[in-house]
């Protein structure tokens, strides 16, 4: 019988807030799929060590993917993690990708998870506690209320229209243009706030454009809220 993979969401950084779920399948199964070059370098096995015993005497493939927008080396990557699944798959073995948030959330894993169900191989997904809402609950308010709209943004493509959106936006994988993110909120005259490694020991809040710093970690989300009436 062939194995499975399983793309399990770890959270958005506070190993307590995996799920017994995402926990269960990873206790599970025998291969872990890390998107790092190593253990050491993903912080979704950090994460999951974290809260879970014995991981490392578990298989692990490092699956390494390049931070580019170019088309062709990425699936070219993405192929390559797909057939070092399937070979896992093919010895009966299930595999979980462990990556942060949730799997269905601007995450690397969907594309290696289509490849493989394309294939044939059964894929199932083990959601995980957006980033976006850990985030929210930290800042102690809510995303949205009653009739608002929400919406999520990819902060490294062009946010200008994106920023007139009615309602609350998160500014997703910020950091990497926070500059030009800072410039264009401060721009539209809008007002939020951020949060670095939200659930992490770096964790950092930020509680106005203002404050937010020239350089960020990674996994900043900024939140960017009209102000209400009621």
């Amino acid at each position: 019988m062939k194995g499975t993979l399983y793309g399990v969401g770890v959270g958005p950084g506070d190993p307590k807030m995996m799920t017994y779920l995402a926990v269960e399948t990873i206790e599970n199964c025998p291969v872990l799929a890390i998107p790092a070059e190593g253990k050491d370098s993903a912080v979704s096995y950090k994460i999951a060590n974290g809260l879970m015993k014995n991981l490392d005497e578990k298989e692990a493939l490092n699956l390494v993917t390049p931070m580019t927008k170019d088309q062709d080396v990425l699936n070219a990557a993405y192929n390559k993690c797909a057939e070092m699944i399937i070979e896992k798959l093919e010895e009966g073995k299930d595999v979980a990708y462990l990556t942060l948030g949730d799997p269905t959330i601007y995450s690397t894993y969907i594309y290696i998870h289509r490849i493989v169900k394309e294939k044939g191989y059964n894929v199932e997904i083990i959601n995980g506690i957006p980033s976006f809402c850990a985030v929210s609950a930290k800042l102690g308010d809510s995303l949205v209320d009653r009739s608002e709209q929400l919406h999520v943004i990819p902060s490294t493509y062009d946010i200008e229209d994106a920023l007139e959106y009615p309602g609350t936006k998160i500014l997703m994988k910020a950091a990497s243009k926070i500059n030009v993110v800072k410039q264009k909120v401060q721009e539209k005259g809008l007002e939020g706030k951020m949060i670095e490694n939200c659930g992490m020991d770096s964790e950092i809040i930020h509680n106005s454009v203002e404050e937010i710093p020239e350089k960020a970690s990674y996994y900043s989300i900024v939140v960017l809220k009209e102000e209400k009436n009621d």
